[in-house]
């Protein structure tokens, strides 16, 4: 059976042989293109399809441009970079052009552009026979010196959240039940990029890998484990669940877009108060990162490990 990660570790052997052209290897939340001037460009692509990752019903045209452009950013910020332009590809049922409903989409794009401070510099549109589908690349820049990856996690190193989780599928469960309009939901429908963090993030030298949560804790930090060859401890009781969420929640729901980082254990503390200075909203120590040759995770509840069946989400 094909998995969603096998399939791209798959196409990734199979383009190897490829010109690099300048370009980094897959493997993190971006492309990178180093530029010169200890400058690097970074590229990101996520696509949106409609009953897969939104319901046109729950959300409105304006929310689902807004949530497009923030789950790109959110990319762009976990490799601590700046975002500096999008391009927009748009697949669209007739109904959305005979109604007003693809010019309230474009407008709400370019207001929450506009917002982010990101321009929009290409695109395509085309027809669709069944569904809404939205693709959008998002494009960063950042000294190439402080761009964070996911193969630098290090033995010993504390793992961090930069907020609250489970909200985001708390809310997905309250769309599927028919409330669209509860906080939860709101929530769902509306991710915040944490670009500032990510920027800041990125010049702290004491931070090492990072990525953002966008399939759930549980799944997303496999992904640092088997890029830096290391295991991982965490503790249930320190998850940082969102008010209305629970543990599952916050473990495997996904789509909350909080940053997740390593950082090195002598400065973890620091990082901390400066960070909660700066921003006015904690980081969470949940875990720490361990020496081993599988790159799994070792749940704790009360310091002792027990057996957990937790994954994120799966696309296949």
């Amino acid at each position: 059976m094909t998995t969603e990660f096998g399939l791209i570790g798959r196409l990734a052997d199979w383009c190897r042989t490829l010109p690099a052209n300048g370009f980094e290897g897959i493997g993190d939340d971006c492309a990178v293109l180093p530029v010169g001037g200890d400058e690097a460009l970074v590229f990101t692509a996520d696509l949106l399809i409609e009953d897969v990752h939104f319901l046109r019903r729950a959300a409105s045209p304006e929310e689902l441009a807004r949530k497009a452009l923030h789950v790109n950013l959110s990319d762009v910020a976990a490799m601590g970079a700046h975002p500096v332009a999008t391009l927009l590809s748009l697949a669209l049922p007739a109904d959305t052009v005979r109604s007003d409903w693809a010019e309230r989409f474009a407008r709400g794009y370019a207001e929450a552009s506009a917002e982010a401070g990101v321009n929009l510099i290409g695109g395509d549109t085309t027809a669709s026979p069944s569904g809404v589908s939205i693709n959008v690349t998002a494009i960063g820049r950042a000294p190439f010196a402080c761009l964070k990856r996911r193969d630098a996690a290090r033995a010993g190193d504390v793992v961090l959240a930069a907020g609250e989780l489970g909200a985001s599928a708390a809310g997905l469960r309250d769309l599927l039940a028919g409330r669209y309009d509860t906080p939860l939901a709101c929530l769902h429908k509306r991710p915040e990029a944490q670009v500032a963090e990510g920027e800041w993030l990125g010049r702290r030298g004491e931070v090492h890998a990072m990525m953002d949560l966008s399939d759930g804790l549980a799944s997303d930090l496999v992904h640092i484990l088997e890029r830096s060859g290391v295991g991982a401890e965490i503790d249930v009781e320190r998850i940082p669940v969102a008010a209305g969420a629970d543990l599952e929640a916050a473990l495997c729901g996904g789509e909350d877009y909080k940053l997740l980082l390593t950082a090195d254990e002598a400065a973890a503390a620091a990082l901390c108060r400066d960070f909660e200075a700066h921003f006015r909203c904690p980081l969470y120590p949940v875990g720490r990162i361990v020496a081993s040759a599988d790159p799994l995770v070792r749940w704790l509840r009360c310091g002792r490990p027990f057996a957990a069946d937790w994954h994120g989400f799966r696309h296949y």
